[in-house]
């Protein structure tokens, strides 16, 4: 077979990469300058085998090479890759089927069914509601908002598919200042609009003012709304209220959406899944499975308790589309996407190779070595916990002699990435610059957490 040399050339990189993981930077050592004289080579009218091209890439684009997959990765919330995941996403690319409807595939549509039903279980959701796999938390949110337009619209007597948005009533968004921007970007596709999104209070708690929440819900009880919640903040992986707000906004006809695109996750633990207390009774879920389930990108999950908004808001038909048989699932009916990658192989694997135990106790090991580099950092001198870690997200900075310690922190930060033993980010946070830590990874173990904060002890001095 023509294609073999190159596959198996692929492998052989691939295995040295991850034996040579442990060792390697986890900073890019490359500059933009090195890596577009490695890669910016002039295209050839003759083309080249396959197996050199393979080659040459792994070589070239080595140093440029991110290491989000490590155990030490503390930056953005990006989990590694399980084995069977990967494995799985390897030969979701060889067997190169189209995941859009049955017909075209019928093996990636009932692995997809499943996963989607295994999913529902692990999470708590309602096994009733409908689901789609998507490239990311993203699109997640927008399928979602667009059930909840579809919804809210038609409860108006507005068909939004066939009437567009024009002229239509407005819909209101109703969140905190904590909002991931992705919600943003989806409320803007969606043509609901930026100014639109209400940004209310926090309690006392770092949630959503249920107080708050109430009096802007009572001050248009008529509007069509849209309240969004967050499951595990960004910063500080906090909840919000849900067993007190979405019976609430439904009792003013609101759609609430939550934002779990890791927090959500919690609920495979017992011991976090309290956070979650009420989030069942929400109408949209968004979530991402190539952050804590650990598969590759690109991989999340919209879930909406509503599968008649979910389904009327994005299905489509066409004259060449072959029938399936009538219990059968195609997907396009509940994804925006139409030619897609089969995403359900990897997260089917996923959960098999890992069952319930193994997602909650990723879950619990992330969330106890978030606690331990928070805490190991805050017994330094010249360091301090601003935010207590809820999951796995926590917040510290480094106090500068001089009292600027927003600049302080940026250099630290600097400095550990440099010195490439572990990487973490920098965010603002309550007018104050500080260090994000985010354990995400499967691979991360007391030995990467012992390394890290003996890195950070000797930069401190």
């Amino acid at each position: 077979m023509a294609d073999l040399p190159a596959l198996e050339r692929a492998y052989r990189h691939a295995l040295q990469f991850f034996d040579t993981l442990d060792e390697r930077p986890v900073a890019v050592t490359a500059s933009l300058e090195s890596l577009r004289a490695a890669l910016d080579k002039p295209l050839r009218d003759a083309g080249l085998p396959a197996e050199q091209v393979i080659d040459d890439l792994a070589r070239d684009a080595e140093a440029g090479l991110l290491g989000s997959t490590t155990g030490r990765f503390f930056g953005w919330v990006i989990g590694g890759t399980l084995p069977a995941s990967l494995a799985a996403d390897w030969l979701a690319s060889a067997w190169d089927q189209n995941g859009a409807t049955y017909a075209v595939s019928p093996a990636a549509s009932v692995v997809e069914e499943v996963a989607g039903r295994w999913l529902k279980d692990i999470l708590h959701l309602p096994p009733e509601a409908s689901f789609a796999f998507v490239t990311g938390c993203q699109m997640a949110h927008v399928t979602g908002l667009a059930a909840a337009r579809h919804q809210l619209l038609a409860d108006r007597n507005w068909d939004v598919t066939r009437e567009g948005l024009a002229g239509a009533p407005r819909i209101r968004v109703l969140t905190s200042a904590l909002r991931h921007e992705s919600l943003n970007r989806a409320v803007s596709l969606l043509g609901i609009g930026l100014d639109n999104i209400l940004h209310l209070p926090l309690d006392d708690a770092g949630g959503l003012s249920v107080d708050a929440l109430e009096r802007a819900l009572a001050s248009d009880p008529d509007a069509a709304t849209i309240v969004c919640l967050q499951a595990g903040d960004l910063n500080t992986g906090r909840f919000d209220a849900f067993a007190r707000i979405c019976p609430l906004a439904r009792g003013y006809g609101a759609w609430t959406h939550v934002d779990g695109a890791f927090g959500l996750w919690a609920a495979a633990s017992d011991r976090y899944r309290d956070l979650l207390r009420g989030v069942e009774q929400a109408d949209s879920w968004a979530t991402d499975a190539h952050k804590w389930l650990n598969v590759p990108f690109d991989s999340g999950v919209a879930v909406v308790a509503r599968p008649e908004a979910h389904r009327a808001s994005l299905t489509t038909r066409a004259g060449y589309f072959v029938d399936a048989p009538e219990s059968a699932r195609d997907q396009i009916d509940w994804n925006p996407e139409w030619s897609r990658r089969s995403r359900g192989f990897a997260v089917y694997a996923a959960l098999r190779e890992l069952g319930r135990d193994g997602v909650a106790a990723m879950v619990e090991n992330c969330c106890d070595y978030t606690r331990q580099l928070v805490d190991g950092i805050d017994a330094m001198d010249g360091a301090e916990k601003v935010a207590e870690p809820v999951i796995n997200q926590g917040l510290v900075r480094f106090l500068a002699t001089d009292g600027d310690h927003d600049t302080w922190t940026e250099t630290v930060i600097e400095r550990i990435r440099e010195e490439g033993t572990a990487w973490f980010g920098g965010t603002d946070w309550n007018g104050m610059r500080v260090m994000r830590i985010s354990v995400c990874n499967h691979r991360t173990t007391q030995s990467d957490v012992d390394r890290t904060l003996a890195v950070i002890r000797t930069i401190m001095g």
